[in-house]
């Protein structure tokens, strides 16, 4: 397995609208495409407290996450789901961006 840790900073004010996005479209956009994720967190204490949200998903390959993010990206679904959310504004300031591999004796495999 791979994981992919994705941690999002929302522009301010933003992140219920962020969140909102991914609960109401975005998981099931996903769905369609066999993005599979393996949890969401938004911070509770910490330094972006107010605006971060961080998500891991699993992939069983890089050949498959190249697959499916990219028909993700480029589903027409997604696409007007990104614009009309983001007709007052941008969501996200930036997004950091890691693929993880479990070590042999993570709990996760």
């Amino acid at each position: 397995m791979i994981y992919e840790l994705r941690i999002y900073h929302a522009m301010p004010g933003r992140l219920p609208a962020l969140l909102a996005r991914f609960e109401n479209h975005t998981l099931r956009i996903w769905d369609k495409h066999g993005i599979r994720q393996a949890g969401f967190w938004t911070t509770l204490i910490g330094e972006s407290e107010s605006n971060q949200l961080t998500y891991l998903l699993a992939w069983d390959s890089l050949f498959e996450r190249e697959k499916n993010w990219s028909a993700f990206l480029a589903d027409p679904e997604w696409i007007a789901t990104k614009t009309e959310t983001e007709k007052d504004g941008p969501l996200v300031q930036n997004i950091r961006n890691e693929l993880l591999t479990p070590t042999a004796f993570s709990s996760v495999k």
